[in-house]
């Protein structure tokens, strides 16, 4: 069975010394000093190692069961679930007046990542909460807030996002869940919604349902479309869980992977609800939860690498297969490890250099989170806006192809259940689908993101990269990150420029590209994240502090994601340059 350790050391070096948190002007950070996060992440870590990931395997085995209306999760699942929260570790960064620990988001990421290592499937009930929470803490009313609040910070209670029809996924518009007002206040919600994650458990005893319909007035597309709290079960005035709502449970999906999660169907007829936000501007409530889930989902798909990397590293490091082509490196046994192969070699250091660097952007994010959320900096908040996309499509996309890179490791042993590698792969796929598939992801980026308050925040991405080789500059140690670096930004100006070229006369010639953008700014992201890694490293070598061993380590992946990955970028490019004829050559019979 597959194990986990929770890389505090380089959780820690990236809030410490890449972030530098403590000498951060974002209101909380301070507090953050290097026991405090060391005691926090050790604390979660071994939570994640010894609770959530021995249940990976048997969610995934034993999956969900609806029985009699009620669905029933794994073996273990509610013990866990338990812990989790007289850990206090669901309300890390909730407001203390509604019983939260008030931690900054990044505290949250940081202890998020090891949960979602360990246990994928499961951390969903709470992340999707976590969110749920998010959007009626920004839009609800005080009545709203103080009614449920309080119980899904503890998790208690728990919350989904109901957007997907079976007619209709990306496109909101074509929606048919309807919402009919009613004399007290409250609306009738009549309609069906797929793929809610965690729609329905034994965990909590109430589950606080937001969902998307459609309210009289409205009119067409997106614009008339509402956001409302709709509860399991309704709340009596003292607080507690009341009459059971009009909202049950039609099917659980069978699924690739995440089997430990209850992905549902729902069925509303005549559920009272109650308007979150205000009327026909639902889909600005729901994005406070979606752009929160995008960042998550985009930490899901490193951080299940995360988890396949150390597995495929440690069995790399036992499996006896093959001579070194050098000289034997085990001449007392019947074959070296497979760790001596160049080609193995490549493979782990593509995983390890991924999964470090989508660690230091998704930390980052979450910093402009705070940013942005902590002391008002709209600068922050535009940044973080323009990276969003890359997080989640990126990050998921890389994460799934270095998961079966993992399994890769292993050969055919990959391929049998009993090692677990498979999981891996088949929980990271959904990660490139849902919260926006990443096609949708690419085309926001490009369609939307890039122009966004007249470019201001994709050009100010470019000077932060070129400011940061500039710093660099007569440090020869640098060289080998910087050149790259520059190289690459480049390469991504270079395709922007295209668009703005192209886009107007023929907007699909950008749109055929924008997968390959969002590749591109990928790798750009990264690079900028390894050049601050190994300038932190550096730092701390040149003065003594840390491991030696770690941060000359840290140095040596940095310039084999510099080498190895960043030329990538100008493939992108060119693939960009050629423009939509290509992509569109045939026409729509011909295939």
């Amino acid at each position: 069975m597959p194990s986990y350790t929770a890389p505090v050391a380089d959780m820690q070096f990236l809030l410490q010394e890449v972030l530098k948190v403590t000498t951060s002007d974002v209101p909380g950070y301070g507090d953050l000093d290097a026991s405090f996060t060391s005691a926090v992440l050790e604390e979660a870590g071994k939570l994640a190692s010894e609770v959530l990931a021995p249940l990976n395997a048997v969610g995934d085995r034993e999956g969900c069961v609806l029985e009699n209306g009620v669905v029933r999760t794994p073996t273990g699942f509610k013990q866990a679930f338990e812990a989790v929260k007289q850990g206090g570790w669901t309300a890390l960064d909730a407001a203390p007046e509604l019983g939260g620990q008030g931690l900054p988001y990044l505290m949250h990421t940081a202890v998020n990542e090891t949960f979602v290592s360990a246990n994928m499937a499961f951390n969903m009930y709470q992340g999707l909460t976590h969110g749920a929470y998010s959007a009626i803490l920004v839009h609800g009313t005080d009545e709203q807030k103080a009614k449920y609040l309080p119980k899904m910070v503890s998790c208690d209670w728990t919350g989904t996002m109901n957007l997907t029809e079976p007619h209709c996924g990306t496109d909101l518009g074509m929606m048919r869940t309807k919402a009919e007002p009613q004399a007290d206040g409250s609306y009738r919600i009549t309609g069906q919604k797929i793929f809610i994650s965690a729609g329905d458990h034994d965990m909590a005893e109430n589950i606080i349902h937001l969902v998307l319909a459609k309210a009289p007035g409205g009119g067409e597309g997106t614009k008339g479309i509402s956001l409302f709290i709709v509860p399991k079960f309704l709340v009596n005035e003292d607080g507690s869980p009341g009459a059971r709502n009009a909202v049950s449970v039609g099917k659980i999906e069978e699924k690739m992977g995440i089997h430990g999660n209850a992905t549902c169907v729902m069925n509303y007829d005549g559920a009272t609800g109650w308007l979150l936000g205000e009327l026909h501007k639902g889909m600005r409530a729901m994005f406070t939860m979606m752009n929160e889930a995008r960042l998550g989902v985009g930490l899901q798909g490193y951080a299940v690498a995360e988890a396949a990397y150390q597995n495929a590293a440690a069995y790399a490091k036992e499996r006896l297969q093959g001579r070194d082509v050098t000289g034997a490196k085990n001449p007392d046994g019947p074959a070296d490890p497979l760790i001596v192969h160049p080609d193995i070699r490549r493979n782990l250091m593509e995983q390890k250099s991924f999964v470090e660097g989508a660690r230091a952007l998704t930390f980052w994010g979450a910093a402009l989170i705070d940013a942005a959320h902590r002391k008002g900096d709209a600068d922050a908040d535009g940044l973080v806006g323009l990276l969003t996309p890359v997080i989640k499509g990126f990050q998921t996309d890389m994460g799934f192809a270095m998961a079966v890179q993992a399994q890769q490791v292993f050969g055919g042993h990959g391929y049998i259940e009993e090692q677990g590698m498979s999981q891996f792969a088949r929980d990271a796929r959904i990660a490139m689908i849902y919260e926006g598939a990443n096609g949708v992801q690419a085309l926001d980026l490009v369609g939307r993101k890039l122009a966004a308050d007249g470019g201001k925040h994709v050009m100010a991405f470019f000077e932060m990269v070129k400011a940061e080789c500039k710093a660099h500059d007569g440090d020869e140690r640098m060289k080998p990150l910087v050149e790259p670096l520059k190289a690459a930004s480049k390469q991504m100006q270079a395709a922007g420029m295209f668009f703005m070229q192209n886009g107007m006369k023929n907007p699909n010639a950008a749109l055929a590209g924008s997968y390959d953008f969002m590749h591109l700014m990928g790798h750009v992201c990264l690079g900028l994240m390894w050049t601050r890694m190994a300038k932190a490293a550096l730092t701390a070598l040149d003065e003594g502090r840390g491991d030696r061993g770690f941060l000359e380590t840290k140095l040596a992946t940095g310039r084999f994601y510099m080498a190895r990955q960043l030329p990538l970028c100008a493939s992108h490019l060119a693939r960009i340059e050629s423009g939509a004829d290509p992509v569109m050559a045939l026409a729509a019979e011909a295939f």
